[in-house]
């Protein structure tokens, strides 16, 4: 599965940049999310719970950071597993480009799933997976924008 998409966040490229680091902001913005741990400045643990269709399950995982192109651009892949639920692994591209101090972040994520996850319908998943970056972006916009210069 593939998701892209492009959002515009009210803030330079450097702040937006800096709370794409931030475990902090992350943790609150991430759906879900119990714990976020910045093991170094290119690994970090999560555990977050998803309830997708009729399967709740609580992942924990690891999400590595590619960072050489940053601030521009950088990438990332993780897995987590769900247990009896299943698994995720994938990566995302980000990059960033500012004028006149708002920021333009345009992603693309790859994911593969399995085990119960996976039989529950591609459908299901595609739109549980754009609902819930739509409410990260949504969320990470608002809590970037409502942080002081």
């Amino acid at each position: 599965m593939e998701l892209n998409d492009e959002i515009t966040i009210n803030a330079p490229m450097a702040r937006v940049y800096e709370a794409l680091n931030d475990p902090e902001i992350l943790k609150q913005c991430i759906p879900g999310c119990e714990d976020l741990i910045k093991h170094s400045d290119s690994e970090l643990e999560a555990k977050v719970v998803l309830k997708i269709g009729p399967v709740k399950a609580r992942f924990g995982g690891n999400v590595e950071l590619d960072t050489s192109g940053a601030p521009d651009a950088f990438s990332l892949t993780g897995q987590g597993s769900g247990g009896a639920a299943g698994y995720a692994k994938g990566g995302a591209d980000v990059t960033l480009s500012e004028a006149d101090g708002v920021t333009t972040l345009t992603y693309t994520a790859k994911v593969d799933i399995g085990g119960k996850l996976a039989q529950l319908g591609s459908r299901l998943i595609q739109s549980t997976a754009k609902k819930l970056a739509g409410k990260f972006f949504k969320s990470f916009g608002e809590v970037v924008d409502s942080v002081e210069a």
